[in-house]
């Protein structure tokens, strides 16, 4: 068996953030059929001290392609904040970060194993070699956003499944 860092997160992403967009779809449908603002959906957080919804779906994505491109650039931070976006700017976001990723070739992102990246918040500073970054530290938080983002959507009574959020699974051909 050949898996290739392309194979564990590429296609890993695609596939998640197209659940993603599943759910958040559904999310909206669910809103306007419930009376449900999404103004304050997108504010909505678990607990007190956890990030409100709108940052787990762009956290969701700045771990996908905001990694890889960390990466390429020997460079990675936080998510940025993104003044005055509202559940349809959550979603077109997901819809461009997944036709960025489709961009990618494999052979860009297998090129990154061995690259040398510092990911910064404040003034802490981590080095990491690319593909230890991509698997330890990219791979769990995209799930942890991801995951964060469809139990809200959940709480607020949006009907989902995990086959929503696993999205296209890749059979065999």
């Amino acid at each position: 068996m050949n898996t290739s860092l392309y194979d564990v997160t590429v296609k890993t992403y695609l596939q998640v953030l197209g659940g993603l967009a599943n759910v958040l779809e559904k999310g909206a449908a669910h809103a306007a059929g419930n009376d449900i603002d999404l103004g304050e959906l997108i504010n909505y957080r678990l607990q007190e001290d956890m990030l409100p919804f709108k940052f787990q779906v762009i956290a969701t994505c700045h771990q996908g392609l905001g990694c890889i491109r960390g990466v390429q650039a020997g460079l990675f931070e936080p998510p940025p904040t993104i003044p005055g976006i509202d559940y349809a700017g959550l979603q077109t976001l997901v819809a461009d970060t997944i036709t960025e990723l489709k961009s990618l070739t494999e052979d860009e992102v297998n090129s990154l194993g061995d690259k040398d990246l510092t990911f910064k918040m404040g003034e802490m500073e981590l080095p990491f070699q690319g593909e230890d970054f991509l698997l330890s530290f990219s791979l769990p938080n995209f799930y942890f956003h991801a995951t964060t983002t469809y139990d809200m959507l959940r709480i607020k009574g949006t009907q989902l499944g995990k086959m929503d959020f696993l999205g296209a699974v890749r059979f065999k051909q």
